[in-house]
């Protein structure tokens, strides 16, 4: 099992819509996967589990206790970048959600394994290299329970066992494991049916458990506190899928994932391996189960099903992909034009993270929404307005490749951001009276970063590193710069940190909830920096070969707009449409005010003399 150049191709969550027809391709995963998950969101069907080791058409249910079966109408095929389905119900109905987790064979990730029972202990032979985080086990052709190891499950996994199929609690018997833990090369069966009956056929899949930074993958365990604030999990990194289970009570096993939506103060939706349940339509269930962090994730509920008193939880957490510098500003940045309500309403061609978008034409409010808020929330850059005040009816981030803007046709553009390693992250807080240090992902030093409180009508606040820590500007208004001298403690942002304090009470009141922005120059994509305009024309290098497609700048020394250009509606040797972030009105279509430039962008001599801050995307 060869090592993956790339972390990031380990494994994927992949949303898509069924067409009820054989043939239907998956594509776009980022690898070829040898195990694929596959539940129907939308009904009451049976979680499909297929690998690559027993192959195509042989399929097993979480859900259920029942046999392995062919079904050439599930997963037809594997492909280098991703599967083909056929009609079957529980995974290609016609107009119905989907979600696929797909996971790669990996070295110190996971593995796929096929044995035959001897009914006496016997040791199973896996390519991991590293150490055993959980085993899912199936007997192929009996109706026995899946059996699962877990390391962090009580203190002696060796002897204990779980049933993915049922919501019981832990039980007891060694003739599961042996009394014998996995090895970083082999693990152990005892004699029970379900693992090891003589002449019987199992599969194994095999997840580890790595720490360090550039570990993918943790399996562990945490004390339910029964309060809604509940434990927080420190990985070393953000997740981006995760497995929970209570190991002392009887409670249903739970998954998450950011593509499907992990709302920091929001619902967060939910599917169950045990059971084959739709998801809970967020409009009918209020459930804030878990928040994902820079360093891993918080409990923010006090149900069992999470966060019992005195319980023992175990869970699964995967690595949300940030670990590719990316060097082509389209797999990050897109501008797109509405289609009228067709999702996605807005394409980008990658998942979205943040986006804003705004009629062009009339004097409407941007608004502005990101995946980690949640759906159907929205803010605008020209009012300090709290969360949600524009309505923000049907935001949608579960989409592949854009999102969901409430129906929005040609007349309306949006821009959107994919978080990525130095070049843009979201990080969402809660204000604490005090010196707050926040983690963020970045990979880098943020350079720019906007601020703005959800919860309560606050400025959007601005630093940038050529303003500095001792001042800001203000994203809903025009005004200069303005001195503060605490207003971020005093304290330069890190590649993994930055500062507010409660001196600047609007970025940090108790209580108060707060979203932010991060962004820095990144080679060949985007750039953060300031250019003096006098006279003439300027040009402005970004490191650019094929000119800037978006740019945003904005006077510090006097008053002046945040204007806004892109190449969509044009950067031209003529006129150029621009928008302003801080007033609600019409883009202006009749000044010619930048021209373009390969390097990045050119100001014009009929701007206005000053400083300037700018941001710019290839």
């Amino acid at each position: 099992m060869a090592q993956i150049n790339k972390p990031d191709e380990y494994f994927n969550t992949v949303l898509y819509t069924g067409n009820g027809t054989t043939g239907h391709a998956i594509t776009g995963v980022g690898h070829q996967p040898d195990f694929v998950w596959i539940k129907n969101r939308d009904a009451a069907d049976s979680n499909v589990l297929t690998d690559t080791v027993r192959g195509a058409t042989k399929i097993l249910h979480s859900d259920t206790t029942a046999a392995e079966a062919t079904d050439a109408d599930t997963i037809t095929a594997f492909s280098s970048t991703g599967f083909a389905l056929g009609d079957d119900v529980k995974v290609n109905t016609n107009n119905e959600s989907y979600c696929a987790w797909t996971f790669k064979k990996a070295p110190k990730f996971f593995d796929v394994v096929t044995y035959t029972g001897t009914g006496s202990a016997r040791t199973v032979a896996h390519s991991l290299g590293g150490t055993v985080g959980m085993i899912l086990i199936k007997n192929l052709g009996q109706t026995d329970n899946w059996a699962v190891y877990h390391r962090a499950n009580t203190a002696a996994p060796q002897t204990d066992y779980l049933i993915l199929n049922t919501n019981a609690a832990t039980a007891d018997s060694a003739d599961w494991w042996n009394d014998t833990a996995p090895t970083t090369s082999v693990f152990t069966v005892g004699t029970d049916h379900a693992v090891n009956a003589d002449g019987e056929s199992y599969v194994a899949y095999v997840f580890a458990h790595e720490t360090g930074s550039d570990s993918m993958i943790q399996c562990g365990s945490y004390t339910g506190n029964g309060n809604a604030t509940g434990p927080s999990i420190d990985l070393g990194w953000e997740p981006q899928w995760l497995l929970t289970k209570a190991a002392t009570r009887t409670s249903d096993w739970s998954i998450v994932d950011s593509m499907r939506g992990v709302h920091t103060g929001g619902v967060d939706q939910r599917l169950h391996p045990q059971s084959s349940e739709a998801e809970p339509a967020a409009a009918t269930h209020s459930v804030d189960m878990i928040d994902f962090n820079a360093e891993g994730f918080n409990v923010t509920n006090s149900g069992t099903i999470v966060n019992g008193n005195t319980e023992t939880y175990i869970y699964v957490a995967i690595r949300r992909p940030n670990m590719k510098t990316h060097t082509d500003a389209t797999e990050v940045f897109a501008i797109d034009a509405g289609n009228g309500g067709s999702a996605p309403d807005f394409t980008s061609g990658f998942p979205v993270d943040f986006a804003f978008q705004k009629e062009i034409a009339s004097g409407d409010e941007f608004q502005v929404h990101s995946r980690l808020q949640g759906p159907s929330k929205a803010l605008s850059f020209d009012s300090n307005n709290a969360e949600d005040a524009l309505g923000g009816a049907d935001i949608k981030f579960d989409l592949m490749t854009g999102y969901y803007g409430a129906g929005k046709g040609s007349g309306y553009y949006a821009y959107m951001w994919k978080r990525a390693k130095g070049y843009f992250d979201v990080v969402l807080y809660t204000g604490n009276d005090g010196v707050n240090t926040l983690n963020h992902s970045l990979g880098a030093v943020p350079e720019m970063i906007w601020f703005k409180c959800r919860n309560n009508a606050r400025n959007w606040f601005v630093f940038h590193k050529d303003v500095g820590i001792a001042a800001y500007l203000e994203l809903d208004n025009n005004a200069a710069e303005q001195a503060f001298s605490t207003m971020f403690n005093s304290t330069e942002p890190t590649s993994t940190q930055f500062t507010v304090n409660t001196s600047f009470g609007n970025l940090n009141n108790a209580s108060y909830t707060y979203i932010s922005y991060l962004f820095a120059t990144l080679a060949g994509v985007s750039k953060v920096g300031s250019v003096t305009h006098s006279g003439s024309s300027t040009d402005v290098d970004c490191g650019f070969t094929a000119g800037a497609r978006f740019v945003l700048l904005k006077r510090t020394d006097a008053t002046g707009g945040w204007y806004i250009w892109d190449s969509v509606r044009g950067i031209v040797a003529g006129n150029d449409p621009y928008f302003l972030l801080d007033v609600v009105t019409a883009q202006v279509t009749n000044t010619d005010l930048i021209d373009p430039l390969a390097s990045g962008f050119q100001i014009s001599g009929d701007f206005t003399d000053g400083d300037y801050i700018f941001y710019a995307i290839a």
